[in-house]
């Protein structure tokens, strides 16, 4: 699509500079063209603003008189945003539900929503308004799709399973698995039927194989506007707040709580029962118990201050090996210090 540079601004509700031009995608300083809108984040590449070719660039104020045409912006990343979701192409080609997908006749699947074929939607499923079932997705017994939903190819929603309004699977995500329950007998592990449901909330996106397992006899909740990246696993009864952001290969352990707007990166584990407090931010790899109070900043495995982490990763870890080789020639002289002593002296009582 084209787009003319002032229905752009207007779209946006943004002052533009220069003259006006049609714009035809989207990219970065380097690689965008003549007819293409690029965009400035971070200062430490505003040198790129004296070469780029693009036509338009998205930036803030002190930024906008070094290009012919911009885009002026008070945020730029929430903007640029808005701008790739005008030149965003739609997954997906086709409307209403095809005659090669599995509808079960006590389902009731919303007029304006699109089933692909080979999909499945089983007996007393609800699926709302404007909602969008790629093939190979599974949507169980009396389970609830909102509106405006998308599940992407292979995601499966299980029975009684309850997803709000515009919640995105990503593709292979699974919610409402059952949790990771087994008593202990003398014949062996004896499993626990899992037996509660998932509630997801509004706004919610769960990323690309990623699950969230069922309650084990209440409700797993993940909470509106919560963005879950890739390869997350979420544990049966746990509690994410809203609007919390938990990026790939995190691990929550059943019955954990996480509150409102919490940050978990890249591979943090959540023991059992934990409780993190609104607004923490745990860095990446980091193992996480107990309770964690809202609004810390940690890091570390077990964590600790991020302030702390940080000190003791990049002075003493690696200084480790010499400290050690000291240590060793520091224990060689004690003991020949101890050797060569009298018998009877105070270094060798000591």
């Amino acid at each position: 699509m084209k787009i003319k540079l002032s229905a752009l601004a207007e779209k946006l509700g943004l002052d533009h500079t220069g003259d006006d031009m049609e714009i035809a995608g989207v990219n970065t300083l380097e690689k965008a063209g003549p007819d293409e809108i690029s965009f400035l984040v971070n200062p430490k590449y505003a040198h790129l603003l004296d070469s780029t070719r693009a036509g338009c660039v998205l930036t803030s104020g002190p930024y906008a008189d070094r290009v012919a045409r911009a885009l002026v912006s008070a945020n730029v990343y929430m903007d640029l945003a808005k701008v790739v979701n005008v030149f965003a192409v739609p997954q997906g080609c086709l409307s209403g539900g095809s005659e090669f997908a599995f509808i079960h006749h006590e389902a009731r699947v919303d007029a304006s929503a699109t089933v692909y074929p080979f999909a499945f939607i089983g007996a007393g499923a609800i699926v709302g308004a404007n909602s969008i079932i790629f093939p190979g997705c599974y949507v169980g017994e009396n389970s609830v799709i909102g509106s405006d939903c998308q599940l992407y190819p292979n995601a499966v929603v299980m029975g009684g399973v309850i997803l709000g309004d515009n919640v995105i699977l990503q593709p292979g995500a699974v919610v409402g698995g059952d949790g990771y329950g087994y008593a202990q007998t003398p014949l062996g592990h004896m499993k626990i039927p899992q037996i509660g449901i998932v509630e997801v909330e509004d706004n919610v996106e769960i990323g690309a194989n990623s699950t969230i397992d069922r309650a084990a006899l209440d409700t797993t909740r993940i909470g509106r506007g919560t963005k879950i990246d890739n390869l997350v696993q979420i544990g049966h009864n746990v509690q994410v707040g809203q609007n919390c952001l938990i990026i790939g290969q995190v691990g929550i352990g059943g019955s954990s709580r996480v509150g409102d707007n919490v940050i978990l990166a890249g591979q943090v584990g959540v023991a059992d029962n934990a409780d993190i407090g609104d607004g923490a931010m745990i860095g990446a790899q980091s193992g996480v118990s107990g309770k964690i109070e809202g609004g810390s900043r940690l890091a570390g495995s077990p964590v600790m201050p991020a302030t702390t982490f940080l000190r003791a990763a990049g002075s003493c870890m690696p200084r480790l090996p010499e400290l050690f080789r000291r240590v060793k020639a520091l224990e060689k002289e004690l003991k020949a210090v101890r050797k060569a002593a009298p018998k009877g002296s105070d270094h060798e009582q000591q």
